[in-house]
Order: C-alpha cells, then sequence, then structure tokens
C-alpha cells in the first residue's frame, strides 16, 4: 500500500512537473514569435535601406553625368557672369564623393570611360552568347545573387541601356549596343 501512494505522488510530481514545463515551453514560443517578427522587421528594413542606398547612388550617379554634360556646353553658351556662376556650381557638383557618371557614348568610346562596375557588366553583356537577364549578370561580376544586387544591377543595366552603351530588345533582355566595329575594337 506504501508502494501505491508513493507510485501516486510520484506519478502526481511528475505531471505537475510536466505541466510547468509546458508552461515554459509555451512562453518561449511565444517570445520566439515575437523574436521572429521583430528579425523578420529588421530584415525588410535593412533590404529598404539597402535599396535606397543603391537607387541615390544611381540617381546621384545620372545627376552628375548630367551636371558634367552640361557643364560642357554652358560655358559656350552663356555670358560671362552667368559662365561665374555655372563654373561655380558645376564645382560643386564636381565636389560630390562615391559618385559614379556614366557617360553617353559617343564615337571612339570605349568602354575605359566607364566606372569599373560598368565597365564588367559591359564585357559580361558583350561575352554573353545571347541575351542576358540581370540576375545571369550579377554572378559574372563577383556580386553575390540577392535580391538587392540583382535589382541595383538591372539598374545598371538600364543607365547603359539609356546611355548608348547597351541595348535593350524584349522588357529585361540586354544585348551590346550595335555601334559598328568601333566599340567592339576599342575594348580593353
Amino acid at each position: 500500500m506504501e508502494e501505491a501512494i508513493l507510485m501516486g505522488s510520484l506519478f502526481e510530481e511528475l505531471e505537475a512537473r510536466e505541466a510547468t514545463a509546458r508552461v515554459r515551453v509555451d512562453e518561449l514560443e511565444e517570445q520566439l514569435a515575437e523574436v521572429t517578427g521583430q528579425l523578420e522587421e529588421a530584415r525588410e528594413n535593412l533590404d529598404r535601406l539597402r535599396i535606397a542606398r543603391e537607387t541615390v547612388s544611381e540617381v546621384m550617379a545620372e545627376i552628375s553625368a548630367d551636371a558634367s554634360a552640361a557643364v560642357d556646353v554652358e560655358p559656350e553658351a552663356v555670358g560671362a557672369d552667368e559662365t561665374e556662376e555655372s563654373s561655380a556650381y558645376a564645382g560643386a557638383e564636381r565636389q560630390m564623393v562615391g559618385v559614379l557618371a556614366v557617360p553617353h557614348w559617343r564615337p571612339g568610346m570605349d568602354t575605359s570611360a566607364l566606372p569599373r562596375i560598368y565597365r564588367d557588366i559591359v564585357e559580361v553583356v558583350r561575352d554573353a552568347p545571347g541575351p542576358v537577364r540581370a540576375k545571369q549578370v550579377v554572378p559574372r561580376v563577383g556580386l553575390p545573387a540577392e535580391v538587392g544586387k540583382i535589382e541595383g544591377t538591372r539598374g545598371k543595366l538600364k543607365r547603359l541601356v539609356a546611355r548608348g552603351w547597351l541595348a535593350e530588345g524584349d522588357p529585361g533582355l540586354f544585348t551590346p549596343a550595335h555601334h559598328g566595329a568601333e566599340m567592339g575594337s576599342n575594348s580593353s
């Protein structure tokens, strides 16, 4: 009889401990769900910030390139007073740090006029057997195949199309621009 009481209280003790453990597991699962949600939010925020930084860099590169093109033309087209103002403004534009300018392609230009990443992109597109997508270019220029890198590269490809370095037949499919012998013979 004493043994049955002992066994009964042992089972009661085990059930009590199991209930306590179950409560602890439930608490930890709730905490895990909360932390997982916070982690997802933090990752999304990081992705948005990275994409925003890349987009701002691209916009600044376009502005810088457009301003450089305007500076080449403006001093000839304006009077002496306006030239001084334009030069002061152009100097301020040139003081931007970390902006990559992608010039418009002109006859006689080769890829050495491009910033390194753009040169690499043009070379990958030229070496491809057919049209390529941004996600195919990314690993070939040494970048990780992440959404942000693919989107950033797509932006660069589109900029190279807009500036005459590449062509885009079907949406998202990029090929070398056909400039005749000038572009192909000057590759470095």
